[in-house]
């Protein structure tokens, strides 16, 4: 097979995280800056000779506008044209009135910076817009004809930085969204990060691969099956399939088989824990090996029975020599596999898990471990963690935090404030107590299908971070911003926004912004569309509750409880005095039952909707008028989806049989017609997800493990018993066509079944019944070999439109 390096894509993605993931400091605001300026400053002398960074830029350019390649003119340029700082400048080309020559020159400090200011140029003269494919792709139908571009000032445009780093991706993603590309794929979301600026992504990917040459105990030619699925770290690292294993710790085959999870779980192997540095989780064979070594299980990490298949990592002490051992030998195999590395290593020891002992002293000893660790590897080596725990975990009050903070050399340790838009840590813990940190949008978990954001809080949160005037400490430590969503390919208008905000240094007008937006995403001005965008602005793009935002609606996270113990009340959106909205109590706080997230008034998006739909004939030739539109039809069904559950549940409560089966029956119909309308869009397909995991086995036996991986990764994860579903059941869920008709249907339809079969014969409803079926139904599913399309069919406008008239005509806040 040809090799993969053979790709200029790849030169680039190594430009992004080996050369182009940090600056060297000039006239920085932050003192955080000047604490890893080491490290800015080795990366710089190792960054890409400008040459391959141009090659790679070229390439880019080429892949995304062939067309209009001649149009530009790309240039690597020194920090010293942009005042010491990191920046891109767009000029007119000196030559641009001579037919055939390049019109506008971008030039940067780095590859990343040229094509940041070709996307800048892009979006800002030429009224373009660039998403995922799924998520309608880019839209470039405003572009200019050769030889008309837009013309900057004269002086040109120079933007830069505000702070050096802009980080990518959370450990999860890797599973909840990239578990299945192939080389197509990721050569496409290389391309995506150098257009957003991205430079310090995660490359996680494979690390298996590592750890499994670090723990074997004999020689072998080859790869384990959970490798033969790798994407980037087959490109990266396995062009020579051909491994030798280290024989140092002799764990086996089958002990590590035990020690990774499944294709599409690496991410939890085990529980969140195996990142690219050693953080003292082991496999459980390791005791058997070094029976002196100092190993503990940790606890229960949301499994039904403990079983030690699906949680309870092994722990091994800080303090034991073997600790920064294993560490050591870690980073110096991926220094040997890779050549050099971005000197960053990722590593969360207790994400999700409670640490064994409390006492700071233990913490401190852990943190400074791992981090002799990674330095033992690599001298040059710096620490990021996400900060996940520290608002996940009320373990970590501040002794504890401080002690893991500090435990690390100033400047050796980089946070990221993961969940910065909702709870940012960093003004409540003193700047994480002087250490620097990045601000991340977390937004999606699990590449839940939901439309949600809050536009005002990433507008201003990563500004205030550098200049809040609340705090002395406010502009100290913050050396960047990011997105470390679990899931991508969703709210494009979120991460639109996000990625900008690396190269704000004064707080966005959300609202000007988004009208400009509703232009640049369809290429032409509707105000009917500018219109309905101020809604979602003000709606579902405006959450301010502080929830966390895992989508519970019934359809895709149908309630496991009891229908007698829900009590319905009014919800607290209303139009002109009238409820508009339903919500659902419990009677018994023994049951748990997670309640669908609202937080806007639901008629006012219905009217985006009306405005969405009424622009159709003007829209609907654009791909990405129709991904968001199908999106906001599913986004106001689901919502009147809930609304309808629970009139079911009233029913139900009032003995009325006929009632029950009448609206159970139009819930039904409306999850096919649901199905139906995703069925109209490439981006919301179940097909794509389970054949991608398919095309990547070796063999039939490999196929069927990989699909079931993939199935059971969006539905109820492999820890259930015949009566007792999954803890982390519906937590990947996804409003996918097919998987509405064929799974969340039918599991909808045996809990009505058992709602009436209990009014008829005046009996309880019977919960451990619903439960078996459900289960045998989920399990059944999983280990099912039906074929889903690949290609949408259907008209998203004409769909839209019926599904609007059939079930939320007349209930918009205007026709009260």
């Amino acid at each position: 097979m040809d090799s993969p390096f053979r790709s200029v894509s790849l030169i680039l993605f190594f430009i992004i995280t080996i050369t182009l993931s940090t600056l060297a400091v000039a006239q920085s605001s932050t003192i955080g800056v000047q604490y890893i300026s080491r490290l800015l400053d080795i990366q710089e002398r190792e960054r890409a000779p400008p040459s391959v960074q141009l090659a790679a830029a070229y390439a880019v350019l080429q892949r995304l506008l062939p067309s209009h390649y001649s149009a530009f003119q790309f240039r690597i340029i020194s920090k010293k044209q942009c005042d010491g700082e990191y920046c891109f400048i767009l000029r007119n080309h000196p030559s641009s009135y001579i037919r055939g020559t390049p019109e506008i020159v971008i030039s940067g400090v780095t590859g990343v910076e040229v094509l940041a200011g070709l996307h800048w140029y892009l979006r800002y003269w030429c009224g373009s817009h660039i998403s995922w494919d799924k998520t309608g792709g880019v839209q470039v139908a405003s572009m200019p004809k050769l030889g008309s571009f837009p013309r900057v000032q004269d002086a040109g445009v120079l933007v830069k930085r505000p702070i050096p780093l802009n980080y990518y991706q959370n450990a999860v993603t890797s599973s909840y969204t990239f578990a299945w590309w192939d080389w197509k794929r990721w050569e496409k979301e290389i391309d995506w990060m150098a257009l957003q600026g991205i430079n310090l992504p995660l490359a996680f990917t494979g690390q298996e691969a590592i750890w499994q040459k670090v723990f074997q105990d004999f020689q072998k030619s080859g790869i384990l099956w959970s490798l033969t699925f790798i994407g980037l770290a087959t490109y990266f690292s396995c062009t020579n399939l051909h491994f030798t294993f280290n024989q140092k710790f002799n764990i086996s085959n089958s002990d590590l088989d035990d020690f990774f999870g499944g294709p599409g779980f690496l991410a939890w192997s085990p529980d969140f824990a195996v990142l690219p540095a050693f953080s003292g989780n082991v496999p459980a064979a390791l005791q058997n090996v070094f029976p002196s070594a100092k190993i503990t299980q940790l606890g229960n990490w949301f499994s039904v029975k403990s079983d030690p298949r699906w949680c309870c990592t092994y722990l091994l002490d800080a303090t034991d020599p073997l600790f920064i051992e294993i560490g050591r030998a870690f980073i110096e195999q991926q220094l040997k596999e890779y050549g050099r590395t971005s000197h960053i290593y990722n590593c969360d020891t207790f994400d999700e898990n409670t640490p064994p002992v409390d006492s700071p002293e233990y913490i401190s000893s852990l943190g400074a471990a791992i981090y002799s660790g990674m330095q033992s590897g690599d001298s040059d080596a710096v620490w990021l963690m996400q900060g996940w725990l520290f608002s996940y975990d009320p373990f970590w009050r501040p002794p504890q935090m401080k002690a893991l903070l500090n435990s690390v050399p100033l400047g050796k340790l980089v946070v990221l404030d993961l969940f910065a838009e909702v709870k940012p840590i960093w003004s409540t813990s003193k700047q994480f107590y002087g250490v620097p940190y990045i601000w991340c949008m977390l937004h999606n978990f699990a590449g839940n299908i939901e439309m949600y954001g809050i536009l005002d809080s990433i507008a201003f949160g990563p500004v205030e971070a550098r200049t809040s005037e609340n705090t002395t400490m406010a502009s100290l430590f913050n050396v960047g911003v990011g997105m470390s969503m679990e899931g991508i390919e969703q709210n494009p208008v979120v991460y639109d926004l996000m990625s900008e905000m690396a190269f704000q240094h004064e707080k966005v007008d959300v609202k000007a912004w988004i009208n400009q937006y509703s232009v640049r995403r369809y290429g032409r001005s509707v105000p009917a569309i500018q219109d309905a965008w101020n809604v979602l602005y003000h709606t579902v793009y405006n959450c301010t509750d502080g929830a966390t935002d895992k989508n519970r609606d019934v359809i895709v996270a149908f309630p496991d409880v009891d229908p007698s113990i829900i009590s319905v009340t009014e919800g607290k959106y209303q139009n002109y005095g009238k409820p508009v909205s339903k919500e659902a109590v419990l009677k018994s706080e023994t049951s748990s039952y997670d309640h669908p997230h609202l937080w806007y008034s639901t008629s006012e998006v219905i009217r985006a909707l009306e405005l969405f739909i009424a622009s159709g004939n003007e829209l609907s030739a654009s791909n990405t008028y129709r991904y968001d539109l199908i999106d906001l039809t599913r986004q106001a069904l689901a919502k009147y989806a809930n609304e309808l559950f629970l009139n079911i549940i009233e029913a139900y409560q009032l003995n009325d049989a006929h009632g029950v089966f009448q609206l159970s029956r139009r819930f039904l119909e409306l999850v096919e017609d649901m199905d139906s309308l995703l069925a109209c869009h490439d981006g919301f397909l179940l097909g794509p997800w389970l054949e991608s995991a398919k095309q990547l086995a070796q063999n039939e036996e490999q196929e069927k493990q990989y699909e079931w991986n993939a199935r059971t990764q969006i539905t109820m994860w492999f820890d259930n018993t015949e009566e007792e579903a999954s803890l982390l059941r519906d937590y990947g869920n996804k409003y996918w066509s097919g998987l509405l008709r064929d799974y969340y249907g039918p599991r909808a339809a045996i809990y009505f079944k058992y709602m009436i079969e209990s009014l008829e014969s005046g009996d309880g409803f019977r919960l451990k019944d619903w439960r078996r079926e459900w289960i045998k139904l989920t399990n059944d599913w999983q280990n099912g070999r039906n074929v889903y399309p690949v290609e949408s069919n259907g008209d998203a406008l004409i769909t839209s439109q019926w599904l609007y008239n059939k079930y939320l005509q007349g209930t918009s806040v205007f026709d009260h």
